[in-house]
This record gives C-alpha cells, structure tokens and sequence, in this order.
C-alpha cells in the first residue's frame, strides 16, 4: 500500500496522489507498486529489495543520485499473555523531491507521523525529516526498555513467591529482546555517525543540532540496554543457583528420607531369617526388634538432624 503525506498548517495530512516534495510512504508494496518507484523516481531495484529485506541491518548507500537509509525500528507484539519485543528494518529512500519509506509491515512508528501524532514536521526538508522518524524510533526503544524493566521485575517478584517455567521462559524472552535492542542500537549508531561526517547526505546548522540529539538519544539506549542485559544475567544466573539449590536441598531430605526407611527393612529382614541364636527370637520377646528399629530409627534421624539432612 502506498500513501502520500503533505504538511498543511504544521500537520502531516494525506493526500490523494503524488505532490512534490511530499512524503511517500510504501507499506508492503506489490510489485506493481514496485514497478510505479521504480519508474516514477529512478530508485534502483537493489534499493527496493534491501529495504524490504526482513534481515537487512541498518546501513546508508548512495547510487543514482538517490540516498538509501536503513534503519532497525522497535516492534513490540502482542500475544495471549505476554508481549514481545524485536526489531524490523525501516528503509528511507531520499530522492532528488521526496522522501520516501518502505517497510514490510504496519508500525507504531511510521503510524505515529501518519496520524498527525508528531507535529512541526515538513516532508520538504528531507534530512531533517529523515532524522525525526530516527529520533522517533529512538524514543520509542526508550519506552520499550522501560517496559521491559517493568516486565521484568514482575516475573522477578513471581519467581521469588515460587520457581515455575512460565517466569524463566518470560525472562528469557526478555534476554533476547534485549540482544535485538542493543545490536540493532549499536548499528544504528554506526549509520548517524556516518551521516554525521556530511559526506552522503548535506547537512545544515539546524540539522546538526538535531542529529546531536539522535546521537544522545541513541546512546543512552543502548546504555540502557546493556544495563537491563547486565542485570537480567545476573538474576538469570542467581536463580539458576537457587534452584540448583533448592534441588540439593530435596535430594538431600529424600536420602535421608530413603536411610530412615531402609533401617525397619534390614531389621525385619535379619529377624525374619531362620538363624540360630540370635537373640530375643522367641514369641514372647516381639516388642524387641520393634523397640531396637525404633531407637535406631531415632538415633539416626538424630545425627542426620545436627547434620542439617534433614
């Protein structure tokens, strides 16, 4: 599907077709879709199949005039009863009058610049409209990382009530949500700074100014995700233990559980056999290997009770 957006009055509006200098933006495009960039702007089809590349990490690349950029953008999605966090690519094609988004699917990021939601934004200053849909999807990583801390310390305060997979297996998630966010940040990071050296993309006063706020924005992202990576494995590995400990702990009582059964048995079992005299065998004397096995039984326990086995 394609759409085109113009400013009007300081909000993006849509319009019904093409205007120069207006913002296209490309949301799973046919292929004939496809064929109408191509033939309309001159973008090269490799542009078209990087930006459309689920895999592709985030890079700049100039050819024919046009500019392509490619950045990993936050998708959280919602299932029965958790949410999940990764990273899709966005590519940005700036041409001689436009620019121009592409992306597989929907997101909450480009939704937000359709809708109206950011305000004071002119498709006709291409770089710097580029670099708020940048420093929007920067913003929106910051937000996801806060729910994940959130996340997080609720499966943590579960976990501390009770050991149960559901927990481990959310937090796991979590670890990999993690991974995506720093290694997407971290090349995000690589393509400003190339922008920033002014070579690929020609860069104003006030164009700076704001690529120096991406740049600062970026930064604590992935700040911040290396420090939720950090603590996550910490508690990862502190749970592991208690729960490596925690199965010492019954293997333990269920030993010592196995000797004290074991004592009746082997008592029974010498009683039981026809061997001359042994002791207290005759008829009269049954309450004595009931006694002996319960004062061994109790001897026993007694030891394994000051040996903390029990």
């Amino acid at each position: 599907m394609v759409t085109y957006y113009k400013n009007v009055k300081g909000k993006l509006t849509e319009v019904t077709d093409y205007e120069p200098e207006c913002w296209i933006n490309c949301t799973a495009p046919d292929d004939d879709e496809k064929d109408k960039l191509i033939d309309e702007f001159g973008i090269d089809p490799d542009f078209l199949k990087s930006a459309l590349d689920e895999e592709e990490s985030s890079h700049i690349d100039c050819e024919n005039g046009n500019t392509l950029i490619i950045v990993d953008i936050p998708v959280a999605r919602k299932n029965e009863k958790s949410i999940t966090y990764h990273t899709t690519p966005l590519g940005i094609i700036i041409t001689d009058t436009n620019v121009i988004t592409l992306c597989l699917r929907e997101n909450v990021i480009i939704g937000e610049f359709a809708e109206g939601v950011v305000r004071n934004i002119y498709p006709q200053y291409k770089t710097q409209f580029v670099l708020h849909i940048i420093l929007r999807a920067t913003i929106k990583y910051l937000q996801y990382l806060k729910q994940i801390d959130k996340i997080s310390d609720h499966a943590e305060h579960e976990l501390r009530k009770s050991m149960k997979n559901k927990e481990l297996i959310q937090l796991l998630e979590i670890e990999k949500s993690l991974v995506y966010f720093s290694s997407s940040l971290k090349a995000n990071e690589a393509t400003l700074e190339k922008i920033a050296r002014g070579r690929l993309i020609k860069l104003f006063d006030e164009d700076r100014d704001l690529l120096d706020d991406v740049l600062i924005e970026v930064k604590q992202a992935i700040e911040m995700s290396n420090i939720h990576m950090n603590i996550l494995a910490s508690t990862m590995d502190v749970f592991a233990s208690i729960i490596s400990n925690n199965l010492n702990i019954v293997m333990k009582v269920l030993a010592s559980i196995t000797l004290l059964s074991s004592i009746p048995t082997i008592i029974s079992g010498i009683y039981g056999m026809n061997v001359e005299y042994l002791p207290f065998t005759q008829r009269q004397y049954w309450w004595f290997p009931v006694i002996l096995t319960g004062a061994i039984v109790a001897v026993v326990a007694y030891i394994l009770k000051k040996k903390d086995m029990l």
